[in-house]
């Protein structure tokens, strides 16, 4: 037996999560004396996902999985998971992992666990450590189906270098056509920027700012912290900011290391969406904004004085220590 993590690239390059899934996979492998296959799509370099453990790739070169498509993709990691006899699986938490996981559940009559944040535990059945309630509290699952799919939550595990002779293996699944009934006609993402779904550090801004002709507010504390930007429902909603940049439970979840929010006042749904942050520190005007009871640091202050002055100190502090 072994066990399959599917890994996500953005141009041929493996994103983050791709090597923080291989890393907990190979984990598990470790627990259980079993070994990490991959499975790749499109991939420029698949040998890199040797440095994390992952002992066989199965690398596939198909022009009509360039643009994802869940149905498609279940099917190719339906094929791969029978013909590797994988008895686990493991996938991120994106957005296209999420729209994926339930397809090949069902696909390998398995069970799913989302939002796992630690190794499952084997040695009376298979137990994983999950969020609940929008990251408030943890509850314990227990999957007992002969297949079992996990999806990690984001910067739960953290990516591990644990180099090993990886063999790639050319593979050529069948995609019929009753899997291509959902096509993607176009995909706009946004270029020489940290995105959201990769970042270990967000700056977000909210109505606060007054306008977007001071978004550059966030733009250079994101800049010198090589942070993503993003913003509150509102500020997408008045077209401020494109909508792929709102965070929130009604946009964009996020589990980053660190998120900072500038004149964000910390609406609940805002709130349930980036719980799952390890540090949030709040800049805001307002000491009764309900984002300082959610904060793990914050600062009562106006934000056009504030966050230049962060950016400076931010700044001196990088070329003091390069």
């Amino acid at each position: 037996m072994s066990i399959l993590v599917y890994t996500e690239t953005e141009n041929g390059k493996f994103k983050k999560a791709s090597f923080e899934v291989a890393s907990y996979a190979k984990a598990i492998a470790d627990k259980t004396d079993s070994k990490v296959t991959a499975i790749a799509v499109n991939a420029d370099d698949p040998s890199e996902l040797g440095k994390y453990g992952v002992s066989k790739v199965l690398h596939v070169n198909n022009e009509e999985l360039a643009k994802f498509n869940a149905d498609s993709y279940a099917a190719v990691l339906t094929e791969a998971a029978k013909q590797e006899l994988c008895n686990t699986i493991v996938l991120s938490q994106s957005a296209n992992a999420k729209y994926l996981a339930p397809l090949l559940a069902v696909n390998l009559e398995a069970g799913y666990a989302s939002n796992v944040v630690d190794l499952p535990i084997t040695e009376n059945g298979f137990m994983v450590k999950r969020t609940a309630f929008t990251n408030k509290a943890f509850n314990e699952t227990e999957i007992t189906t002969d297949t079992k799919i996990i999806g990690l939550s984001t910067n739960s595990f953290g990516v591990h270098e644990n180099s090993l002779e990886v063999e790639i293996s050319n593979f050529e699944p069948t995609i019929s056509e009753e899997s291509k009934k959902v096509t993607v006609e176009s995909v706009d993402k946004n270029k020489d920027k940290v995105s959201i779904a990769d970042a270990e550090v967000v700056v977000s801004g909210g109505r606060g700012l007054k306008g977007p002709e001071n978004w550059h507010l966030v733009e250079n504390l994101a800049d010198t912290l090589n942070a993503a930007t993003a913003c509150s429902k509102p500020v997408s909603d008045m077209g401020w900011r494109p909508h792929g940049e709102h965070v929130g439970q009604t946009g964009k979840p996020v589990a980053t290391n660190l998120y900072i929010a500038i004149g964000i006042s910390g609406a609940i749904q805002h709130l349930a969406g980036i719980n799952a942050s390890k540090t949030k520190v709040v800049i805001n005007n307002d000491p009764e904004a309900p984002f300082f009871k959610a904060a793990d640091y914050g600062i009562v202050g106006d934000a056009f004085e504030v966050v230049p002055k962060l950016t400076e100190k931010l700044k001196e502090f990088k070329a003091n220590n390069a």
